[in-house]
């Protein structure tokens, strides 16, 4: 732990396993609806199944900023580990819920605890990595939130083979025993603490209030454009999470069966790949040119206007797959590069305050075009909204473009 050349990896690599337990558990109750509503009849309504998915995205929204203010304010390595307790505690207390209320208010805490991870997580690795890896450590994580993504997928499996019960229990007690793990291996960077020591050390000082620092987020100009820069991309984001398999059995005529494991695999793979790619060359981009990481998220971006119309007016198998294998890409290299971006505008002390606001903002974005999309897709016309959709991400990409001039990597 005490080399400075692999330690800043082995916190990619333990918070690559919260990433993945992290979207794993919050995923798998989208696939458990038939299981569950045996025992609890609340369910066999599809009104009750999307107010249960719901509550979790509202309050995982409102609660980012929240828990992006308290990353910038405590220690971020017990935010990660207390976070990663409470909702694997409420994934294996979801196996004892016998009635809707009482799933509905577990699904309700898991968005809180969730909601303080990522703002923390991604604060932490952009400390741990600073320059040369910091888009590809930031792209190494997110492969843990993908992975997590899949295999969350087949929750139903699981519950076939055992029951939904046992599954909750299981994958509940899993991210308990790594919580324990985290409290002895994960560490904070020590550059950060021996910050912290001069300031406690110092002159008593009026410690500067949360308003001041959301001002000062504000009155940056820059951060309006990354604002808008990572909404943007999140309705095309979203759209595919939650309608990409239905828009794929329309446009290919074959059933959900198919078209599900089909879509989520395309996404998943091809969004590994990209972060990948978008992280090493940001990495070595920027090396040479303080505005490479922003090309890089520009080149991202452009990958996923041609893949948006194609998906939006495909209809042969060539076409659809090849437009979500160019979507995967190209937004796992936007992906890889959003952190970083705001690392060149904000400094240190405000970034878990920025990225929570950014992610409440991204997923807003999220729910309001999943409720849009299902009214196109009533009209049948979710292949036109999937294609007008690049027309907000082209406005995004020359915003971004034209207006983000970084002069520094790393914001003091």
């Amino acid at each position: 732990m005490k080399n400075k050349n692999i330690y800043p990896w082995v916190v990619v690599g333990l918070l690559w396993v919260v990433a993945l337990l992290n979207y794993m558990d919050r995923q798998m109750l989208s696939t458990m609806q038939e299981a569950m509503r045996v025992d609890i009849v609340e369910l066999n309504k599809a009104e009750a199944f999307g107010a249960l998915m719901a509550i979790f995205l509202w309050i995982y929204g409102f609660m980012s900023p929240v828990a992006g203010i308290i990353a910038d304010r405590l220690s971020r390595k017990w935010l990660v580990v207390g976070s990663l307790f409470v909702w694997s505690a409420v994934t294996f207390m979801m196996g004892y819920a016998h009635s809707f209320t009482e799933l509905y208010w577990l699904r309700a805490i898991m968005g809180v605890s969730e909601a303080l991870y990522i703002p923390s997580a991604l604060s932490l690795i952009a400390d741990w990595h600073e320059g040369k890896s910091r888009s590809l450590a930031i792209g190494v994580h997110m492969t843990g939130l993908y992975t997590g993504q899949a295999i969350g997928g087949f929750g139903a499996t699981a519950a076939a083979a055992f029951s939904w019960q046992a599954t909750f229990h299981w994958f509940g007690i899993v991210g308990i025993a790594y919580a324990v793990v985290l409290m002895f291996f994960l560490r904070e960077n020590p550059i950060r603490a021996v910050a912290d020591k001069k300031i406690s050390d110092g002159p008593k000082e009026k410690k500067p209030s949360v308003f001041s620092g959301l001002s000062l987020l504000f009155t940056n100009w820059a951060f309006w454009i990354i604002l808008f820069y990572f909404a943007a991309p999140s309705l095309p984001g979203w759209a595919t999470k939650n309608w990409l398999p239905t828009l794929f059995a329309d446009s290919l005529n074959i059933p959900m069966s198919e078209a599900g494991p089909i879509s989520t695999i395309t996404i998943a793979v091809s969004s590994f790949i990209g972060v990948i790619l978008g992280g090493i060359l940001s990495d070595r981009w920027v090396q040479k040119n303080v505005r490479g990481r922003v090309y890089t998220g520009a080149i991202g971006l452009g990958l996923t206007i041609p893949s948006l119309l194609l998906l939006g007016f495909g209809h042969s198998f060539v076409s659809v797959v090849g437009a979500g294998l160019l979507f995967g890409i190209g937004f796992g290299i936007f992906d890889a590069n959003n952190m970083p971006i705001l690392c060149q505008f904000v400094s240190a002390k405000h970034r878990g305050t920025a990225y929570g606001i950014m992610n409440m903002t991204g997923v807003f974005a999220g729910a309001a075009v999943t409720e849009v999309l299902g009214k196109w897709t009533d009209g049948g016309s979710l292949g036109h909204g999937f294609a007008m959709l690049s027309i907000v991400v082209a406005v995004a990409l020359v915003l971004q473009v034209y207006f983000l001039r970084p002069q520094t990597d790393n914001m003091e």
